[in-house]
């Protein structure tokens, strides 16, 4: 394969948050074989390698060295499996929200509280996506994965995906060593409505159909959330954190009403945006970055900015939380640009 064939290539519009970057080098490949070629590419010409999916849980630089690989691999099919239930095979490049829809339009359940997340199949499985009370966890059966080392494949059961809250192997042991390239997941036929977060349930009749709870979950996520095609963000930009039991405690004295989730393992989760919030940040701006004025755990990108002012401005929200209330914020999308193959 010819090295020059790989040209430079702008990125500003392949991520949500909108910061302008440019690629040295560029591919999107259609297949497996592509992919392979391309890191076999990279390995030998010592290219720092870069992937790139949906760009909605990412944060560009200005300049991206080495070969950035954006998979293109758009097919989805179905296999049908034991009475009641079936498989989803969905390649990388597929668009998330429109196979969530998808799936839903055709009565098959597990996936309709992911709709209008933002991103590509091959993403979800990094930081295990999840909404009103679903996390991809819930429904993955098994992960392709191509190793950048040599280009071999296999597959990853959810066991060795090591799950967690927006968390994954893929962000560690895994994380620069492997590209996702398709996903099975399980769907039933049967009605499983999952409605317990949030106002869902008051949006929607007795028996709604998988269809009718996704599109409840677009209309909530559209009355919360700015589309990043008319301004720039990274969904929720930090996670909501996980503290122990005797802080939370601590921290209803003062404040009975705040929103608290006791987890298995004995911690509470709390609502990062209404921490936020409470140090009277939502709508705040500063510069070309402000945290968002209807959902304070976004933040948003009014145009002009670059990476190094978004993490400035985002530390300077972090530490307004950690000062009012003692609590450390967890930034949720990940920074593009750390070589992983040389």
């Amino acid at each position: 394969m010819n090295p020059e064939r790989f040209s430079s290539h702008d990125l500003t519009r392949a991520n949500t948050l909108g910061l302008p970057c440019v690629a040295e080098r560029f591919c999107a490949p259609g297949n497996l074989a592509e992919l392979q070629a391309a890191l076999a590419e990279a390995r030998e010409q010592g290219w720092p390698l870069t992937l790139l999916g949906g760009g909605s849980n990412l944060i560009l630089p200005p300049f991206l060295q080495g070969l950035v690989v954006r998979p293109a691999m758009t097919e989805w099919w179905q296999e049908e499996s034991e009475e009641g239930s079936l498989r989803i095979h969905a390649e990388a490049g597929v668009n998330w929200h429109e196979l969530v829809m998808g799936l839903a339009a055709r009565g098959l359940w597990g996936t309709e509280n992911l709709a209008l997340i933002p991103g590509l199949c091959g993403a979800a499985p990094i930081q295990n996506i999840g909404a009103y009370g679903v996390e991809l966890a819930d429904v993955l059966e098994a992960v392709e994965v191509v190793h950048l080392a040599d280009g071999s494949v296999n597959w990853l059961s959810p066991e060795a995906c090591r799950f967690g809250y927006r968390d994954s192997v893929f962000k560690g042991a895994l994380a620069g060593r492997v590209v996702i390239t398709r996903l099975v997941l399980r769907l039933s036929r049967r009605a499983q409505p999952r409605l317990g977060y949030g106002d869902l349930a008051s949006r929607l009749g007795a028996s709604p159909t998988a269809l009718e709870v996704a599109e409840a979950v677009c209309a909530i996520r559209r009355e919360k959330l700015p589309d990043p095609a008319l301004l720039g963000n990274a969904g929720s930009f930090f996670k909501n954190p996980l503290v122990a039991s005797e802080l939370a405690e601590r921290l209803l004295v003062e404040h009975p009403e705040m929103p608290h989730f006791p987890q298995p393992d004995g911690r509470v989760k709390l609502a990062a945006g209404w921490l936020i919030e409470r140090c009277g940040l939502k709508g705040w701006r500063e510069g070309h970055f402000g945290v968002h004025d209807r959902q304070a755990l976004v933040l948003v990108h009014f145009g002009g900015g670059s990476a190094a002012e978004l993490m400035a401005f985002a530390d300077r929200v972090a530490d307004s939380v950690r000062d009012r209330f003692g609590v450390e914020l967890e930034r949720e999308p990940r920074v593009a640009g750390e070589p992983v193959l040389r």
